[in-house]
């Protein structure tokens, strides 16, 4: 099972690089048999520019979450916190493989779809 993720391109590009090796969410699929993130850049690049495995999903209180993934968070503690602001859980997708496309692909031609809010599945 695929989905297709929307990440503000600042940090889809630390995906990539290996220095964001967790994506927060403030809703998470509810199908567990997801493997695989599609990554769509939102704007202003607007484009599928790569994919990664899915480690595991932690899905905990904000503060017992930062402790387990600030290493890995590829954001400031500020954000991390004011992002999951009033929210009881908090979760996090463990990147395992990523692999960025040679050449970026186009969400409509590529993959008859519309850039989501949050997450789309694909199959």
């Amino acid at each position: 099972m695929t989905v297709l993720l929307s990440i503000k391109p600042e940090f889809a590009n630390k995906i990539f690089e290996g220095i964001k090796t967790f994506e927060f969410r403030k809703i998470i699929f509810k199908n567990p048999h997801v493997k695989t993130i599609v990554v769509y850049a939102s704007s202003p690049v607007q484009k599928v520019i790569g994919e990664f495995e899915i480690d595991n999903i932690l899905s905990l209180s904000p503060e017992l979450l930062w402790e387990q993934t600030k290493e890995g968070s590829g954001i400031s503690k500020e954000f991390f916190f004011q992002y999951f602001a009033d929210k009881e859980i908090a979760h996090a997708i463990k990147i395992k493989k990523a692999k960025k496309y040679r050449k970026p692909l186009s969400i409509k031609e590529d993959f008859n779809a519309y850039p989501p809010q949050s997450f789309i599945y694909l199959a």
